[in-house]
C-alpha cells in the first residue's frame, strides 16, 4: 500500500487516500510530495488523492473554490479524465469543465550547424546564424507508455510526471505542475536526446474524444475577439492571433491555452506573427481527434531561423499553460491577460521605460514618402510603443540601407532627415531616439575573429561620417549641417564619443557578428573608458533546458564586473520592421531607468545617458519588476564598503504575475562568481514582498540580483560595487 500526508482540500475532506494496487496497476510514487501537516479543512493547499487506477489532484483557484485534474491510470484511456472545478468550498459538487483529453506534442527535430565563416572554439549551440528547415527534418508525434507516476511539491504547488514520454530522439516525462491561488495548470513534456548537435521546435495542446467543445475563442490580429461556433469536422487550422492565446469552451466552462510568453520565442531578425495557436482535426496529420494548443513555424521571420538548442541529455521542457473558468471563453481570455499586464509595461513611479536596438528603417521610408509627395502618417509602431507603455525608443538605422559608408554628400542628408524623423514622431509620451549600430573602426581585428557590432548613442543630434574624405579635418563647420565631424580610425572614433558625452557598447555580445566580443578589445582603451557602456541583453540563443533567459550576456555582465568595475548590460530587442500584426510582445525586454520624466525631442537627452552610464536600471520581460535593490542601502551603479563582518543588509523587492521560481544574489571575487539561490515555489500569482537577507560577501568585488517565475520571465540588476575590494 502508499500512504501520503496531505490536507485533501476539497469535497473529501481533510485526509489523503491511497488505495491497495492491483497487480496490473500503475505505481504511483508520493514520496515526494510534501503534503500539509494541518487538519481540518483548508483552502489554501494543494491536495492529491490515489485512488487505485484514479488519482486526483485539488488546489486552490478562488475564494472556496478548487480546481481539480483527475488522470485516468488505465492503458488505452483518455489521460486526463475531466478539468473541473469545486465550488462552495468544502461541501460543493465537482462541476465538469471538459472531459476525456489527452495532452498531445509534436516535436520537430532537426540538425545545428555552425555557419562557415564561424571562428575555431565556439560553441556549436552559440549561433543564430543558423536555420534547420533548411536540411533534412523530422516531425514526430509524442507518445505516452504509461510505466510510473510521481508525484512531487507540495502544499503551494505541485508536479505530477508520468513516464515514458517519447518524440523521436527525445525521451523523458509528461507533466502537469498547478499552482495555489492560481487558475493554471502547466503541461510540459520534459525530454532530452542524447544525439549530437540537434535543434527542434514543438507544438503542445490537448485533444478530446468526446467532441462536444462549443466555442473556440481568441484575439485577431486587429484586437477583436472572436468567439465561434467550433464544428466537431473542424479541420487543423494555425490562427494568427494577439496575444498568443486560444480558448475553447466546453460543457462546464472554458480552457485557455497559451505559452510562455517569452520563452517560446527563439530569437527571430522579424517578429511577424507566425500563427501561433492551432485548432481542429488532424493537426499535422495526427490521429483524428479534435483539439487546440499552440505551435511553431518551421520557417518564416528572417533569413535566419535558429529553432531551439538542445545540448545531448539536457532535459527540455516544452510547455504550455492551461487556465480554467466556468465562464467563457473570452471571460478565460481576459484572465490570461492579467499575467502578461495586457502585454504592457507596468507603470513604476520615478522610472522611465527604454527599449534599444530597432532597425525599422524609418529614415529611408520618410526620405521615399517625401520624394514621392506622400501623406506621412506616424507609422503602426508609434500606437504599439505607446500601448506597450514604452518612453524612449533608442533606434539602428542604416542596417542595410542608406549611405553610412559616404564621406557626407549622400550620408548628411540622410541624418538630418533622421533626426527630423524622430523629432516628427516623439511627443510628450514617446522620444525616439536617433542611433546606428556602427560596426565601424571600433574593435580588434584577428584572424578568424570579428571586431563586433556596436550601437552608440548621443544626449543630442550629432553629424558625423564613418569615413574622412581627402582633405577632410576631424571636426569642421558645414554652411547647411553646422558642426560635422569625420572619423578615420579608431582614436578618432572614441575621441567623437567622448567629446560629445556619447556612449557606446557592445551588440548582441559573444553571438552573431560579435563572437569575440567585448572580450577581443576589454585591454583597449576606449573600452576601459566610461564611454563605453558594456554589452546588451537580449533572450538569445534559445535553450528550454534553462530557467533563466538570456545566460550568454548574464555570464559577460558577471565576467565585465569581474575585469573591472563600471560595465553594465542595458536590454536589446534587435528586430527590423514591425507593424500592429506582429507578436512583437513575445520578442520583447524593457529597461526602466531610474528617471522621472523622460526628455522632450530637442532637450538635452543625457539624462538617459546618465542613468545607463551610471548603471541606474534595471532590466525585465516585463512579468517580474524589481521594484526595489539596495544593499546596505546603495542601489544598483553604487559603492558601497563591507561592514566589518562581511555581510551586508540586501533587500529585494518584487511584483511579479505568474507564481516565481527563484532569485539569486550574484557575486564575484574578481576570478570567481558566487551564487546563492532564494527559493520563492511558496508564492502565489500576483504579489508584491520584499526579501532582506545578509549574504557573507567577504572578498567580492560586486554583487547583483536576478529573479524569475515559473514561465522563465524575469528580471536583473546592475552590479553594487564594493569599495574596499575594487
Amino acid at each position: 500500500m502508499h500512504f501520503a500526508k496531505s490536507r485533501w482540500a476539497g469535497f473529501l475532506g481533510a485526509f489523503l487516500i491511497s488505495t491497495t494496487l492491483a497487480a496490473a496497476e500503475i505505481p504511483v510514487d508520493l514520496s515526494g510530495f510534501r503534503a500539509s501537516n494541518e487538519t481540518g479543512h483548508d483552502r489554501t493547499a494543494v491536495a492529491v488523492l490515489h485512488q487505485g487506477d484514479q488519482l486526483h489532484v485539488s488546489w486552490p483557484i478562488a475564494a472556496n473554490t478548487l480546481g481539480r485534474l483527475s488522470f485516468d491510470l488505465r492503458p488505452g484511456e483518455p489521460l486526463l479524465k475531466t478539468i473541473g472545478e469545486i465550488a462552495g468550498f468544502p461541501t460543493g459538487p465537482v462541476k465538469t469543465i471538459m472531459s476525456d483529453l489527452d495532452p498531445v506534442f509534436f516535436v520537430t527535430v532537426g540538425s545545428r550547424e555552425n555557419p562557415p565563416d564561424r571562428p575555431p572554439g565556439m560553441s556549436i549551440f552559440n549561433v543564430f546564424f543558423d536555420s534547420p528547415a533548411k536540411r533534412p527534418y523530422q516531425n514526430y508525434p509524442s507518445k505516452l507508455d504509461l510505466h510510473s507516476v510521481r508525484v512531487t511539491g507540495g502544499p503551494d504547488r505541485a508536479t505530477i510526471a508520468f513516464g515514458n514520454l517519447t518524440a523521436g530522439p527525445f525521451s523523458g516525462e509528461l507533466r502537469f505542475t498547478v499552482y495555489s491561488e492560481t487558475r493554471l495548470f502547466r503541461v510540459e513534456a520534459a525530454m532530452s536526446t542524447k544525439q549530437e548537435n540537434r535543434a527542434f521546435l514543438y507544438d503542445a495542446g490537448l485533444v478530446t474524444r468526446s467532441e462536444n467543445w462549443k466555442r473556440l475563442a481568441w484575439y485577431d490580429t486587429e484586437g477583436k475577439i472572436h468567439q465561434d461556433p467550433l464544428s466537431t469536422d473542424s479541420r487543423d487550422t494555425p490562427r494568427a492571433v494577439r496575444h498568443r492565446a486560444i480558448a475553447v469552451e466546453g460543457p462546464g466552462g472554458s480552457v485557455a491555452c497559451f505559452p510562455p510568453p517569452h520563452q517560446f520565442f527563439f530569437p527571430r531578425d522579424i517578429t511577424d506573427n507566425q500563427k501561433t495557436v492551432w485548432s481542429g482535426k488532424g493537426h499535422r496529420g495526427s490521429e483524428e481527434r479534435l483539439g487546440f494548443g499552440i505551435r511553431q513555424t518551421e520557417t518564416g521571420g528572417g533569413n535566419y531561423v535558429p529553432w531551439f538548442n538542445a545540448p545531448p541529455n539536457t532535459e527540455q521542457h516544452m510547455s504550455a499553460f492551461f487556465l480554467i473558468t466556468h465562464g467563457s471563453g473570452g471571460e478565460a481570455l481576459t484572465e490570461v491577460l492579467r499575467y502578461t499586464n495586457n502585454d504592457r509595461y507596468r507603470e513604476i513611479p520615478g522610472h522611465v521605460t527604454f527599449t534599444s536596438h530597432w532597425h525599422m528603417a524609418i529614415t529611408m521610408a520618410a526620405i521615399k514618402e517625401k520624394a514621392e509627395s506622400k501623406s506621412r502618417t506616424a507609422p503602426d509602431f508609434v500606437a504599439m510603443f505607446k500601448d506597450m507603455n514604452v518612453r524612449a525608443v533608442h533606434l539602428a538605422e542604416f542596417h542595410g540601407d542608406g549611405h553610412p559608408g559616404d564621406p557626407g554628400p549622400l550620408r548628411l542628408p540622410e541624418m538630418a532627415a533622421m533626426f527630423e524623423e524622430c523629432k516628427r514622431l516623439s511627443d510628450d509620451r514617446l522620444l525616439f531616439l536617433p542611433g546606428e549600430e556602427a560596426n565601424v573602426h571600433l574593435g580588434v581585428k584577428k584572424p578568424g575573429q570579428n571586431p563586433g557590432h556596436w550601437l552608440y548613442l548621443f544626449p543630442k543630434p550629432v553629424y558625423w561620417t564613418m569615413k574622412r574624405g581627402k582633405d577632410q579635418e576631424f571636426v569642421e563647420d558645414d554652411p547647411r549641417f553646422g558642426k560635422v565631424y569625420h572619423v578615420g580610425n579608431e582614436v578618432e572614433m572614441a575621441r567623437l564619443i567622448d567629446t560629445v558625452d556619447g556612449l557606446a557598447w557592445t551588440a548582441h555580445p559573444r553571438i552573431k557578428a560579435s563572437n569575440w566580443a567585448p572580450d577581443a578589445y576589454r585591454d583597449q582603451p576606449y573600452y576601459q573608458n566610461d564611454l563605453w557602456l558594456g554589452g546588451a541583453w537580449k533572450a538569445m540563443p534559445a535553450d528550454l533546458s534553462e530557467p533563466r533567459l538570456g545566460l550568454r550576456v548574464l555570464d559577460l555582465l558577471d565576467d565585465m564586473a569581474n575585469w573591472a568595475p563600471g560595465k553594465y548590460v542595458p536590454g536589446e530587442v534587435d528586430v527590423f520592421k514591425v507593424d500592429h500584426t506582429h507578436e512583437l510582445y513575445g520578442h520583447m525586454n524593457v529597461n526602466y531607468l531610474k528617471l522621472d520624466h523622460v526628455p522632450k525631442y530637442g532637450e538635452d537627452w543625457s539624462p538617459v545617458l546618465n542613468c545607463l552610464r551610471q548603471g541606474e536600471f534595471f532590466v525585465t520581460t516585463g512579468e517580474v519588476l524589481l521594484t526595489e535593490f539596495k544593499v546596505d542601502e546603495k542601489s544598483s551603479g553604487e559603492t558601497l564598503n563591507l561592514p566589518s563582518d562581511g555581510k551586508p543588509t540586501v533587500k529585494i523587492a518584487l511584483d511579479w504575475n505568474f507564481p516565481l521560481h527563484f532569485a539569486e544574489i550574484i557575486s564575484g571575487d574578481g576570478n570567481k562568481v558566487y551564487r546563492e539561490r532564494i527559493d520563492l515555489s511558496t508564492t502565489r500569482a500576483f504579489g508584491h514582498k520584499t526579501w532582506t537577507v545578509k549574504p557573507d560577501l567577504r572578498g567580492r568585488k560586486w554583487v547583483r540580483v536576478e529573479a524569475w517565475d515559473v514561465a522563465a520571465n524575469g528580471t536583473f540588476s546592475q552590479p553594487v560595487w564594493i569599495g574596499a575590494n575594487r
